[in-house]
């Protein structure tokens, strides 16, 4: 059968551990990194990166400009900035001979159900060909996007999309502390939270340096998401020798936040959170496969279409006596639905001129109820 699931890493990396505090980018750290993720990579670990630092290496590039503080300032510097930011990635990768592939995404990108699909397929055809994804937030086109936190909370989005198993978030501080470490010496690290509760959030503070946009408390909010949809994440200190090879290797660093129990289904609770945009109707034998056999549902066992809906939009599945089994995302529109449905699936592209898969529904993403 098939091969046990490599492990999926997404590595959040914060403006303040691409710095090391400083006004530009702080190669000699970015090198250590990468020799962490290289090591990874050739061990069989699935890695994507999402990387902060665009806007401040836009301000180094243009030798730190006086400008208004604006969102269209932002917008120039993160314009500047995000190739010179990639620049840096794709020379440190290359000593280690490994390819990465760039994706600029906003939160529009992820809401939006038809390019949720498109980044997810992407980034997963750049894992399957042993290319280390790197992720930023399209700063340049973006404009409430760019707020406290962005990267944060898109590294927990871009965790969902690729099934990640862990999530880390790289910073300047050492974890999740009972209180803030910068005014209370005694302060103690949390190094295991099993929920995340309003106690958690409220000594998670504000934002932290300057010259970066997160701070913990946006960081405990990407965990939340992530931990919801079943993926463990830790707040860890970027710059600690070898952190990333410990963590992907079991040892604990930082505040390890758990994934919930049930995983899979907790992460298409996520997913499944959008009201539905149509029905299918499914004939016995499809019913049957889908809840006795955890079976994707094929072409063939469709036989009604309902509504006017894109590519994985959420849709109602019935049967034909009209009770409703589950919810799925289908890999195809309404329209190629309806040509389709009663076929074999190795009739698609024949009907179609093209083919996204042997599937209407994948079983992933299927929610029986």
């Amino acid at each position: 059968m098939s091969e046990k699931k490599l492990k999926t890493i997404v590595v959040k990396f914060g403006t303040s551990t691409l710095t090391q505090g400083s006004p530009k980018l702080n190669r000699p750290q970015m090198l250590e990194i990468v020799r962490q993720l290289a090591q990874l990579h050739q061990a069989g670990f699935r890695l994507v990166i999402v990387t902060s630092g665009a806007i401040a290496a836009g301000r180094d590039y243009l030798n730190h400009p006086q400008l208004p503080s604006t969102i269209a300032s932002k917008q120039l510097l993160a314009s500047v900035g995000q190739s010179q930011l990639i620049q840096v990635w794709e020379q440190l990768f290359k000593i280690y001979d490994i390819h990465i592939g760039q994706l600029l995404l906003t939160r529009a990108d992820i809401e939006d159900r038809e390019r949720f699909l498109n980044a997810r397929d992407t980034l997963q055809a750049l894992l399957d060909n042993r290319i280390i994804p790197v992720v930023n937030e399209n700063d340049a086109v973006a404009t409430a996007e760019i707020k406290v936190g962005d990267n944060d909370n898109l590294s927990a989005l871009v965790a969902i999309l690729v099934q990640a198993d862990q999530l880390y978030l790289l910073t300047d501080q050492q974890g999740l502390f009972d209180s803030d470490p910068r005014k209370n010496a005694q302060a103690k690290l949390i190094t295991d939270v099993e929920q995340i509760t309003d106690h958690i959030r409220s000594i998670a503070g504000g934002s932290g340096t300057n010259l970066g946009t997160g701070g913990m408390s946006t960081k405990i909010t990407a965990a939340d998401v992530a931990t919801r949809s079943g993926i463990e994440t830790i707040i860890v200190q970027g710059n600690r020798p070898n952190v990333i090879v410990e963590l992907a290797y079991g040892q604990q660093h930082g505040t390890k936040f758990y994934a919930q129990t049930d995983p899979l289904e907790s992460r298409k609770q996520w997913l499944f959170a959008a009201p539905s945009a149509g029905s299918l109707t499914i004939d016995e034998g499809a019913s049957k496969a889908m809840l006795a056999q955890y079976k994707s549902l094929l072409p063939a066992g469709i036989v009604q279409v309902n509504g006017n809906f894109s590519r994985g939009e959420v849709v109602k599945i019935f049967t034909q006596a009209g009770k409703q089994i589950a919810l799925g995302m289908p890999r195809y529109n309404s329209d190629a639905l309806n040509l389709i449905k009663g076929h074999k699936s190795q009739e698609i592209e024949q009907i179609l001129g093209y083919e996204y898969g042997a599937v209407a529904v994948h079983r992933d993403d299927l929610l029986i109820l």
